[in-house]
């Protein structure tokens, strides 16, 4: 942090109390910061309203186990720690308009969305806190905790093997990812588990969890840590390099094996030089494919964002350009955005998100 930003801390105006002194600042100023010196924490922030939220749905299910939180850089519950750490950008309003500023969506932004992935990860810190995954049925079910985390896996998006929450087919990328998955629908207030699920195959793994939350209810845990992992107060890289990791995470770089699928699409006539440009038009529309892509999908908007940049990039690389009604071609373009999508999701490259 530069000399000149204040440290955080209660401010006051005529006795009034104030946000913090970057709440106010420019994008740019903004991600000069570092996160460590941001003064985060989940009390008195949305985030302890839904937290207790947790804590009552769990109360409700007569389970005792509370997991701890504390504020990171990303979701996750850690190997060993039965604790949920929380993306900082959820605990300030003006950290959320950045994360959408930076990569076009704010993961857990909503409550209903905040609340499906602390159910979900409330499933791992369980799953650590009473070591349920050394249980033969565990393993006989969801198969084995200790196999490597995949980078990308192959899904399988009709598969009745493994319940729908958090996004499609995300249960399936590791045993961890299903346990916590089919943990979180069973969770769920008024959940309709039974009903929606009564003649898929997984309907075996939710009756399972609801016998093992049964059985351990009363139980202490035996894993007890209450560590914060990658806390916050720890993370001294700045807002910037942060943003600058992570969309270099998420790069694509697609081969142009898809040209044929363009130039069916938009067309390289010569004799067409003025008609509107293909790259200009994806550009243009940009922002109503990437929001519906992602409603199909179930991935997350950035992913899609770089998938529509390479394919804009193509387009005027190839000089393509619009040789039909503008509303034909915005039906045919979400056709191929999505079919790209699918075709990154499904080819191997469907990254895990640890």
């Amino acid at each position: 942090m530069s000399a000149n930003h204040r440290k955080i801390g209660p401010a006051h105006r005529n006795g009034r109390a104030r946000g913090p002194a970057w709440a106010d600042l420019p994008d740019e100023e903004l991600l000069k910061w570092r996160i460590s010196d941001l003064g985060l924490a989940v009390e008195d922030s949305v985030l302890e309203e839904r937290v207790e939220r947790l804590y009552e749905e769990l109360e409700y299910r007569g389970i005792r186990f509370r997991p701890h939180v504390w504020i990171s850089d990303e979701w996750f519950s850690p190997d060993g720690v039965p604790g949920i750490a929380i993306p900082f950008y959820l605990a300030h309003p003006r950290l959320a308009r950045l994360e959408r500023k930076q990569m076009l969506e704010v993961e857990g932004g909503t409550e209903d969305w905040c609340l499906r992935i602390l159910r979900h990860e409330a499933g791992h810190a369980i799953d650590t806190a009473y070591r349920l995954h050394r249980r033969k049925q565990y393993r006989k079910l969801f198969g084995s905790y200790t196999a490597p985390y995949p980078e990308h896996y192959h899904p399988k998006p009709y598969s009745k093997n493994y319940v729908l929450h958090l996004e499609p087919s995300y249960a399936q990328a590791h045993p961890a990812e299903d346990f916590a998955e089919t943990f979180a629908v069973w969770l769920r207030p008024r959940s309709t588990w039974r009903a929606t699920y009564h003649d898929w195959p997984v309907i075996k793994k939710l009756e399972y969890v609801a016998e093992l939350m049964e059985e351990i209810r009363d139980e202490k845990p035996a894993v007890v840590s209450r560590e914060h992992v990658d806390s916050v107060r720890k993370l001294r890289k700045t807002l910037g390099e942060h943003y600058a990791q992570r969309r270099d995470q998420y790069g694509i770089n697609l081969p142009n094996l898809y040209d044929q699928h363009l130039r069916r699409l938009f067309s390289d006539a010569a004799d067409a030089p003025n008609a509107t440009s293909a790259a200009a038009f994806l550009r243009r529309n940009r922002a109503e494919l990437r929001k519906t892509v992602a409603h199909w999908t179930g991935e997350y908007q950035y992913i899609i964002d770089q998938v529509l940049e390479e394919m804009i990039d193509r387009c005027g690389e190839l000089d393509l350009r619009i040789d039909r009604p503008a509303d034909q071609a915005q039906r045919d373009a979400l056709v191929l955005v999505t079919v790209q999508t699918m075709n990154y999701l499904h080819g191997g490259y469907h990254r895990v998100a640890l």
